[in-house]
């Protein structure tokens, strides 16, 4: 079992607070992740729970318990860094056996767990190996293997693959969310990335500051972005805002559409303006248009087929169906 409720949960360094009164239960064998801008309190919340920093106020449950005061290692909990620390001098089977070791388990258990975790993670033929002879996705999932052998209540993950490139992330990604699949355990897993979040998650948790500005599905964020601040976060790339006249329009201080909802053509559409900067990808291309009269920048994603070039004058049409409206203050018009 590895239900977390986090009830009226705060930190302060100091006088400084830096997460206020939060509330949140996270539900057995679900995937959520933290997902905000550098120094939103994501990696703070982590190790709250972790407690790898003390509670100023309030309580941290796990499966019913309260766990507030209890140390780390009492909790039930597997953390995988940012950083592989993994010991260079051991093959990658002590490094896996490392905790048992310090836990006191029969080697015969401690056999049977790393034959598991290695099968888990296609790690079976480097057991022996030392870490140096080891690609950086097979350490981290040496890492992730020394996490899984604990047979923990729930895993935290702190920005685990922020020290991969490109490819090995997209990679990863895959393997930890069928790693979840296999073991239905939960996981909570802190990363700035956005596309991470929406690709991995069960439920997300968007924060600001310290506070939890929406918690929901990859698409409940998506389709129903809570705030301005949620709908500019969430999508790649960032959704459109614009203001003014054309907004009220739609009675609305500031509407927002998705590069993705606006279609882009020679003539014929609700706005126009001028190609900038286009971000070819093959499948896809991400015009970015000048002089509309609507904002500094309207973003529009196309097919890969779709020729423009800079400098060109082109018409773009927005559906309406799915522009999002919002009010003065930044929160969602939902009437």
């Amino acid at each position: 079992m590895g239900r977390i409720t986090l009830d009226k949960v705060t930190k302060s360094f100091g006088a400084t607070e830096v997460i206020p009164p939060l509330d949140l239960t996270i539900e057995d064998g679900e995937f959520t992740v933290f997902v905000g801008p550098s120094g939103c309190g994501k990696s703070t919340l982590l190790r709250l729970i972790a407690g790898l920093e003390d509670v100023t106020s309030g309580q941290i449950r796990i499966d019913g318990q309260d766990a507030t005061m209890t140390p780390p290692a009492k909790r039930g909990l597997a953390m995988v860094f940012q950083s592989y620390a993994l010991y260079p001098h051991m093959s990658v089977r002590k490094n896996i056996a490392f905790p048992m070791k310090m836990a006191g388990i029969d080697e015969a258990e401690q056999n049977r767990r790393i034959e598991s975790a290695a099968k888990a993670l296609n790690l079976t033929d480097y057991l022996e190996r030392k870490p140096g002879q080891l690609s950086g996705g097979q350490r981290q999932r040496v890492a992730i293997g020394r996490a899984i052998v604990r047979e923990p209540a729930a895993f935290l993950f702190d920005e685990p693959l922020s020290n991969l490139d490109a490819a090995l992330r997209v990679g990863m990604r895959m393997e930890i969310s069928e790693l979840h699949k296999k073991l239905a355990t939960t996981m909570i897993y802190v990363t700035h990335d956005q596309v991470e979040a929406m690709t991995m998650a069960d439920k997300i948790v968007v924060l600001r500051s310290g506070h939890i500005e929406q918690v929901g599905s990859p698409l409940e964020l998506y389709h129903s972005p809570r705030n301005l601040f949620v709908a500019g976060f969430i999508g790649s790339p960032k959704m459109n805002f614009i203001e003014g006249s054309e907004a009220a329009k739609y009675d609305a201080h500031t509407v927002g559409i998705r590069p993705e909802h606006i279609a882009i053509s020679d003539s014929g559409g609700a706005w126009s303006g001028v190609v900038g900067v286009s971000e070819h990808l093959g499948s896809d291309t991400f015009f970015h248009i000048h002089d509309t009269g609507l904002a500094e920048t309207i973003t529009v994603r196309a097919d890969g087929e779709v020729g423009f070039r800079h400098g060109d004058r082109v018409s773009l049409t927005p559906r309406t169906d799915v522009m999002h409206r919002f009010d003065a203050q930044g929160l969602r018009i939902t009437a």
